[in-house]
Order: C-alpha cells, then sequence, then structure tokens
C-alpha cells in the first residue's frame, strides 16, 4: 500500500544505505530493502511534519562501526525511530541504523518479524559484537527500559548507563558517539510506571499517560550529536576502572541533551 508513495529521494536513500542483501533482497540479519524504503515513507513524514525534527551533529559520526549512545524516553521508541531517519537522511552518504531492542519484542507475534525486517536486533552483547565487526552503526539506548518508561519527575535526568556498553567499544574498538533526544519526554508523559500492572502483564512497564495510551502528542524535537569518543582497553577492566569511562559517556550526553532543551523556545512550536 506505501510503495505508490515511495519517491526518487527515498529510492536514492535506500540504494545508498550501507545494507548489502543477498538475491532474495534480505540482509544476514534479515533485513530488507524493500520493508526499509515503505518504513520510509511513514518515518520521513514524521520526522519532517509531525516531530518536525531539528537534528544537529550528525556529520560528528563516523564511517564504519560506531555505537550511537542516547537518554531513553516517550515510553514507546519513537526516539529511535527519529535518530534512525535521521542518519538516513542527513547522514552523507545515507546510514541504516541497528538499534538494540528490548527482548521482550521477540515474544511478540508480528511485531518479531517487523524489528527483524528493519534490522532492528535483541539487545544481546553478542548481536552487538557482530554487528560491530561488521562496521554497522549500532543504536543503544544504556538506561533501556528504566529510561524508556521514565516518569515526569525525572525528565532530561539519566536514570543510570549499564557498563555493557563501554565494554563492547574497547573489545571492538568502537568509537561512541553521544546523542540527546529532546521533546521525546513530553510527546507522552507518563506519571507513574504501574509496575503491579505491568508484572501481570509481563511488561517492563504500564505508562500511566494524560490520554491513557502512550500515543505521542506532537511536539518539536531535536537531536544533538556529539563529537566520537574513543576510549582505551580491551573490555575487560575491573568495574570500577568501566564505570569512570561510563560516567564521561553519559555526562556527554547530558551535555548534547542541555543543548537541546537550552535551544528549545517551546514544546510545540519554534
Amino acid at each position: 500500500m506505501l510503495d505508490r508513495w515511495v519517491d526518487d529521494e527515498i529510492r536514492d536513500v535506500v540504494a545508498r544505505m550501507d545494507l548489502p542483501v543477498n538475491r532474495h533482497g534480505y540482509d544476514a540479519w534479515g533485513a530488507s530493502k524493500a520493508t526499509a524504503q515503505r518504513l520510509l515513507v511513514v518515518t520521513r513524514w514524521l520526522y519532517r511534519h509531525y516531530f518536525r525534527v531539528h537534528a544537529e551533529g550528525v556529520e560528528h559520526v563516523p564511517p564504519g562501526r560506531v555505537l550511537l549512545i542516547a537518554n531513553h524516553g516517550g515510553q514507546l521508541p519513537f526516539d529511535g525511530m527519529l535518530i534512525a531517519t535521521a542518519m538516513a537522511l542527513q547522514a552523507e552518504p545515507p546510514r541504516f541504523v541497528r538499534a538494540m531492542i528490548e527482548k521482550f519484542f521477540a515474544s511478540q507475534p508480528m511485531v518479531n518479524i517487523f524489528m527483524t525486517r528493519l534490522g532492528q536486533v535483541i539487545g544481546l552483547p553478542d548481536h552487538a559484537e557482530r554487528l560491530l565487526r561488521d562496521d554497522n552503526a549500532v543504536l543503544v539506548f544504556p538506561e533501556g527500559a528504566r529510561g524508556g518508561g521514565r516518569t515526569v519527575r525525572d525528565r532530561y535526568r539519566i536514570v543510570g548507563f549499564g557498563q555493557g556498553f563501554l565494554r563492547l567499544a574497547l573489545e571492538t574498538n568502537t568509537p561512541i558517539v553521544p546523542v540527546g533526544v529532546v521533546g521525546c519526554e513530553e510527546s507522552c508523559l507518563s506519571f507513574s510506571q504501574l509496575k503491579p500492572l505491568a508484572r501481570l502483564m509481563g511488561v517492563p512497564y504500564v505508562p500511566l499517560t494524560p490520554t491513557l495510551v502512550p500515543l505521542p502528542l506532537p511536539t518539536r524535537v531535536s537531536l544533538h550529536f556529539g563529537e566520537p569518543m574513543w576510549f582505551d582497553g580491551s573490555g575487560n577492566e575491573e568495574n570500577a576502572t568501566i564505570a569512570e569511562m561510563v560516567r564521561q559517556v553519559e555526562a556527554q550526553v547530558q551535555k548534547q541533551m542541555d543543548a537541546g532543551l537550552a535551544a528549545r523556545r517551546s514544546v510545540f512550536f519554534g
């Protein structure tokens, strides 16, 4: 149904993406250029007209393997979608971003197939390492579900990064690009994670939103990509050593968020 909306811009972007596929149209992870092309019809509209994204510093993302490390928020993964769209539309050449997603999605019928076709991969260390060694751009939200389900009182405050991404960067000699996302927090405010109900449903959290459903409002979103960060080591360092490196990344992501907040004139306008 979306094929008729695929235009020359989208065809050109997908054709030049770093997504090698076999004669059946799929890559080694099950990603499909045809699916990426159709989805870009939707995400481009959301990116330019619904969230009216302003992306700054995309040129900082180096070629080859890279870890994009961002703050997470907004209940549903619209932040990941917008970062991936920015890398498709504004990076030169266009980049195909692989997001590390929650294991929860692997058990959801249809959703798991859709995620696979889009190149999104369950967030296991082994998966991320293989992708990086193949020179992919990998997006990680180190706050995990704690960030995605954060409540309004914790807006734009990092709730703590895990250490896994940093050890992975050291093991694979991968640069880290900090990304600050501003606007997704307000797109779907949550006042509670309703943990008892979430446990009954077998999900990480159930957001209590003003509209009672986690559908995003048309907030103005900005993405700030910082300078690449390089760390020396093997990945087998003591926890305290890794924790100090993680704090440096947290500080840079916070810096990018603060820049976006300082430049913002309005949540919905400007």
